[in-house]
């Protein structure tokens, strides 16, 4: 994605002092990460007008990557995903309108239209509708039963399927579906991982990072397959039992109990297209959040933003974008200088491994090593010329915070003391 939203006159709601803009509304659609923070912050920036949250779960704001960890495994209920306590929700005197949709947003009249009929003026609109797992349409699709992961009750569904005895097969090498892996393994059941790529994470990380992901989930006994098309699925019967087939590009075929779908996220950007806004692969934003329409800003894993540090736009699928593009939006609503261009940070946890990423690490960067994979702790920080441009690390969360402000600060760095654990971050 390289095209860049047109340039859009900030339309700043008026300052009233203290309590400014109580005659004005903000609707948030999407009641999600984003959306909750954004909810948030328009409080604690002192708007106190009316804020309208609207979202199709049931569920008041929460985090999703626990949902593939904790909650899947059943560590955690689904009301420990929630961003706030019940009390502090309510606090925040917010309209929250949960299990409805808006089916078109009217620019010209400034307001959206919902799924009960009702209509819903807006001074601002802050579009923080998320995305949805990817489906794949491949023969005998409709035949059996495909889980994903997204939701609250995606996991209650998927959940029940992973014990000791049950097989797993699951289709993706990404992030979902390594930790969807991860998690039924680590509750005894058997799982393998169908990639077609030649990695694991290909799009994502460099294969050394990939080659330790694939020797981490190989240790585990997972039985990982890498190139393999998956052509579609079918139902077979196994003695008294009838049982899911993956089919795969080379005629073979993988029995199992459950087939989980972990190939990336579709952008909620419908809404947006069908009103005209300016996207691509989501809905194209400025750093304040801006769409093409400036009464309509978007945050989280709907927003394609420019992104410095990638040198290009592009969507940042993770939990900290949510939540701080979700308040960047807010503040940007209320009139205030905003410029969100943050450093990409991402982290998984599997199998007790938490594995973190800071910048966008690419096979043209020089790689040096801090600690040893072989010890469960190691960091890669990725150099361009002396100045460390990305670093990837497991279980090294004190190394990471230095080498996050190594990245932000665009220091040179010694290579050697940068390899030698001898030397400490600290001092780098």
């Amino acid at each position: 994605m390289t095209a860049e939203r047109p340039e859009v006159e900030a339309a700043a709601l008026p300052h009233e002092g203290a309590n400014a803009h109580s005659a004005h509304t903000i609707v948030i659609v999407g009641a999600g990460q984003a959306g909750g923070w954004a909810a948030q912050a328009l409080r604690s920036e002192g708007f106190a007008g009316r804020v309208v949250l609207i979202g199709d779960e049931a569920h008041p704001p929460h985090e999703r990557p626990p949902l593939s960890k904790a909650v899947l495994s059943g560590a955690a209920a689904p009301e420990s995903t929630r961003l706030m306590k019940p009390e502090a929700f309510d606090a925040l005197a917010v309209q929250w309108r949960p299990g409805v949709q808006v089916h078109r947003i009217d620019r010209a009249a400034k307001q959206v239209l919902l799924s009960d009929g009702t209509a819903q003026p807006y001074d601002k609109l802050i579009l923080c509708t998320g995305g949805r797992a990817r489906r794949l349409a491949l023969p005998g699709a409709d035949q059996v039963p495909l889980h994903t992961l997204r939701t609250i009750e995606d996991a209650q569904a998927l959940a029940p399927a992973l014990r000791p005895g049950r097989s797993v097969v699951v289709v993706g090498g990404g992030w979902i579906g390594l930790e969807v892996a991860a998690t039924a393994r680590q509750q005894g059941a058997e799982v393998v991982v169908v990639e077609t790529q030649s990695r694991l994470c290909e799009r994502t990380v460099p294969a050394e990072v990939s080659a330790y992901l694939l020797a981490l989930h190989r240790a585990q006994g997972v039985r990982v397959l890498l190139g393999a098309g998956v052509r579609g699925f079918a139902r077979a019967a196994d003695g008294a039992d009838i049982r899911s087939e993956v089919l795969l590009a080379d005629g073979s075929a993988l029995a199992c109990d459950t087939i989980v779908l972990g190939v990336g996220l579709v952008p909620n950007d419908e809404l947006a297209r069908e009103a005209g806004l300016a996207c691509e692969g989501g809905v194209l934003v400025d750093a304040q959040c801006r769409t093409s329409d400036p009464h309509i800003l978007a945050a989280g894993d709907v927003a394609v933003a420019p992104n410095p540090w990638a040198g290009r736009s592009l969507r940042l699928e993770s939990w900290q974008n949510a939540q701080e593009q979700g308040m960047a939006a807010a503040r940007s609503a209320l009139g205030q200088a905003v410029d969100y261009q943050p450093l990409p940070w991402f982290w998984s946890d599997q199998y007790g491994m938490n594995l973190q990423i800071y910048g966008m690490p690419t096979p043209a960067h020089r790689v040096v090593q801090r600690g040893d994979p072989a010890s469960g702790s190691f960091v890669l920080f990725y150099l361009a010329g002396d100045v460390v441009q990305a670093a990837v690390g497991a279980n090294a969360a004190r190394d990471l915070r230095f080498a996050r402000r190594l990245i932000e600060q665009r220091k040179s760095v010694n290579a050697e003391q940068l390899a030698d654990l001898n030397t400490p971050m600290a001092k780098l």
